[in-house]
């Protein structure tokens, strides 16, 4: 039985087996449906200290009004599912918002965003035997690779290791790979296509087996190259949301650039977060019936 965002606090003190319960009976579903698209909402940000949202710099730290929006969000037709750590992801579960979803656990969460160390990114979230241990869906990484970091070689490697737990549980595992570089001492992501390409070449490598591994990616600075990025690899492809301006127009262009990347057929669907949950202009509500319409 579910319960109300209130009660959260109190059943995690005096009946924390509630979770597990929950787990064991939730109902699931196929990765992918019966539409072929995958639709999936992010809110894996607040345990890598990534808490802003345009100028509000602690807008995800409200965990009740980040629930909230969570809740509207997956009861949306055309929503899939959910991506995220631990407390957000058991939350939803106690709630009941999760009931035939995909529900995608964080693995590697440790690259605080700032740190001196955000780079060398360890896996401080989901291992995979937790994942299958709660009947949930998929896996997923974040693979920063900055040439001049040693720490990248450390994510390189725990990815790959990443890759082959999930593979031994049958899990799919969606690798987000980056090309990065410390500008001003901040990490910055290369959205070029020469940068994205050589991503993809990296991460569909890792680990002994690609069987179970998805690829989880920009669009690169100039949508038209998106075609001959993705022809990289054979596997399959979600489109990363990623960070929008502000404003109306400028979510409005990273709609425009989904849409058309959405065509190629490599990609599968979208895994958006912020720009849906914290929508320049609207509702979430609007927000999210406007990204399943570009499916």
């Amino acid at each position: 039985m579910s319960i109300s965002i209130p009660d959260l606090v109190s059943v995690r003190a005096r009946h924390p087996e509630a979770i597990a319960e929950a787990a064991a009976r939730r109902v699931r579903r196929p990765l992918v449906g019966d539409s072929g698209r995958l639709l999936i909402v992010a809110a894996d940000h607040p345990a890598r200290g990534a808490l802003g949202v345009g100028d509000r710099r602690l807008a995800m730290a409200d965990r009740a009004d980040l629930l909230e929006r969570l809740c509207v969000a997956l009861s949306r037709p055309g929503v899939d599912g959910v991506l995220g750590t631990a407390d957000i992801l058991e939350d939803l579960l106690l709630l009941g918002a999760l009931e035939n979803k995909v529900v995608m656990g964080s693995m590697n969460r440790g690259g605080l965003a700032g740190a001196a160390f955000e780079l060398d990114d360890r896996f401080t979230g989901y291992r995979a035997q937790d994942i299958a241990r709660l009947r949930f869906d998929a896996a997923k990484t974040l693979t920063r690779i900055d040439y001049d970091d040693p720490g990248s070689l450390t994510t390189l490697e725990a990815t790959a290791r990443a890759v082959d737990a999930c593979a031994e549980h049958r899990l799919p595992v969606f690798v987000e790979p980056f090309v990065s570089r410390r500008v001003d001492g901040r990490v910055h992501n290369d959205l070029s296509a020469e940068a994205v390409t050589k991503s993809i070449a990296i991460a569909a490598g890792l680990g002994g087996t690609s069987a179970y591994t998805w690829l989880k990616l920009p669009v690169t600075d100039e949508p038209d190259d998106m075609a001959q990025v993705l022809e990289t690899s054979t596997l399959p492809v979600v489109l990363l949301g990623g960070e929008v301006g502000g404003s109306v127009e400028e979510q409005a262009g990273a709609y425009a650039r989904w849409r058309k990347a959405l065509r190629l057929p490599t990609v599968q669907g979208m895994v958006v977060g912020r720009s849906l949950l914290y929508p320049a202009g609207g509702s979430v509500e609007t927000a999210v019936d406007t990204a399943v319409g570009l499916l």
